[in-house]
């Protein structure tokens, strides 16, 4: 965001907020979403950042340098970390989002690169990372170790029933940039203004295409990770100001008591480079990796990884209005050669970025809707990877992958790659399983019944699926 105008808005307001904004650079990209589908491929693509242990698996007693796709949340990230790609030693949080993909005329796909933010540095692609307290004063709780949580729903692909200008019209949008990220000054902040719409820009955009996502701040106080990993937080009760979450006071309802700060993130989605190939009948050619080409259902999930209170601290003591990570004294900031060198090797056996693609990654063939997405039937992607178990179904892989790393694709590459044809995974405990899903047909471990469980998303709709008890 424009920090001259921010700053200049705050000297005029009556209370203003105190914020980290930080980078994190990337750390993989690859189909994993320990989360939504704990310990099996995840059936897109997925951009990450942050500390590595993301995928800590663990052997014995100890804890090895192998990563998997499941989550223990009785593993205290930020002391088996062996890095970060974010700002601050101490966070070893991760994040991650969908991926923007660019479909060529000819009806290939090449990954869009991410670049840096505006005033971050020269992190390696990643996102611009926040941490908002609220105006007024208001003393903020920090997320607990083990907490988690999601926002935005992969499945949506229109704005039916949803109120734009309130919480979950202004949660998730994209920002279309000018050249070097000009904005409408009328309309600086997140969110706001004509240049930020919930669904994808309709038009070319000379300075890429910003995704902002906004979290809900309120917790119920309770729940670290409940089921659908979104009903344990809610937005605060209250109508949205005009210059949108950023500066959003309100009340937290009395059912989510606890304000929380707003986490919020920003990606720069380099869509320069295509703009000169904007298809002729007006349509935009971009796609996010759940084969979502309206923007709708773009999405974000966030697992607390900062070091014991040092989140709390920082919360408690850093409270000026620039939010530059050198300001805050109560935590350690890192260069940016060093949260480029965290890096984390791709773990799934199939190439989903640098060159053009016949499909999307993972059956994700784009749905425009108005109707939500649905699951794809017979997929035949790729659903084993590096390290993973013995004797769970998919094909053993031992070749090893490409490393990833953020690319400036090209309009002369036509290299297509079709992936192989495994069969679905058996699916751990609280896994998708016992029903044909993104990946394909898939069955529940022994031991395991399945029943019919809804995912309630914080952007409208719901999700049904069987879950494994």
């Amino acid at each position: 965001m424009q920090w001259t105008s921010l700053l200049a808005f705050a000297t005029l307001a009556p209370f203003a907020n105190a914020l980290l904004r930080f980078p994190c650079s990337q750390l993989v990209t690859q189909r994993f979403d320990p989360l939504v589908t704990p310990g099996s491929v995840s059936p897109h693509v997925h951009q990450i950042v942050g500390g590595p242990p993301l995928f800590r698996r663990k052997c014995s007693a100890d804890y090895d340098n192998s990563f998997d796709v499941a989550m223990d949340p009785s593993i205290d990230y930020a002391k088996t970390s062996t890095c970060t790609t974010c700002r601050f030693k101490e966070d070893a949080s991760n994040y991650w989002t969908a991926v923007l993909y660019f479909k060529n005329p000819n009806g290939s796909f090449i990954r869009v690169p991410q670049m840096a933010n505006q005033f971050t540095g020269s992190p390696n692609g990643g996102m611009t990372v926040y941490y908002i307290q609220p105006p007024n004063n208001v003393k903020v709780t920090s997320f607990p170790k083990g907490f988690r949580m999601i926002v935005g729903n992969p499945f949506l692909r229109n704005a039916t029933g949803i109120d734009l200008n309130g919480n979950i019209g202004k949660a998730v949008t994209n920002r279309c940039f000018g050249a070097n990220f000009g904005s409408d000054a009328s309309w600086p902040h997140p969110g706001t203004g004509p240049l930020d719409t919930y669904e994808l820009p309709k038009k070319a955009c000379a300075g890429g295409i910003r995704s902002n996502i906004f979290f809900p701040s309120c917790w119920n106080g309770k729940d670290l990770n409940p089921a659908d990993h979104a009903s344990h937080m809610a937005y605060p009760v209250g109508t949205l100001p005009r210059d949108g979450h950023f500066f959003m006071g309100g009340t937290c309802p009395s059912t989510h008591p606890v304000r929380m700060p707003l986490l919020f993130m920003e990606i720069v989605w380099d869509t320069r480079q295509f703009n000169n190939m904007w298809p002729t009948d007006g349509s935009q050619p971009f796609v996010f990796s759940q084969g979502d080409p309206t923007g709708f259902g773009q999405h974000a999930d966030y697992v607390f990884g900062w070091d014991g209170d040092s989140l709390q601290r920082a919360m408690d003591t850093c409270t000026d209005l620039s939010g530059v990570p050198e300001n805050c004294r109560a935590l350690t900031t890192l260069s940016d050669s060093q949260i480029n060198s965290c890096k984390q090797q791709v773990r799934v056996d199939e190439v989903v970025e640098g060159r053009y693609l016949n499909s999307l990654p993972g059956c994700n063939a784009p749905q425009p809707g108005p109707a939500q997405a649905t699951m794809v039937a017979n997929c035949n992607a790729l659903s084993s990877y590096i390290g993973m178990p013995t004797g769970t179904a998919g094909p053993t892989v031992t070749s090893t992958p490409t490393s990833t790393t953020v690319v400036n694709p090209t309009t002369s590459s036509t290299t297509v790659v079709t992936p192989t044809a495994p069969a679905g995974p058996a699916v751990p405990k609280y896994g998708q399983c016992g029903g044909t899903g993104w990946t394909g047909s898939t069955q529940c471990v022994s031991g395991s019944s399945f029943s019919t469980e809804s995912l309630t998303f914080h952007t409208g709709g719901n999700l049904a699926f069987a879950i494994a008890a």
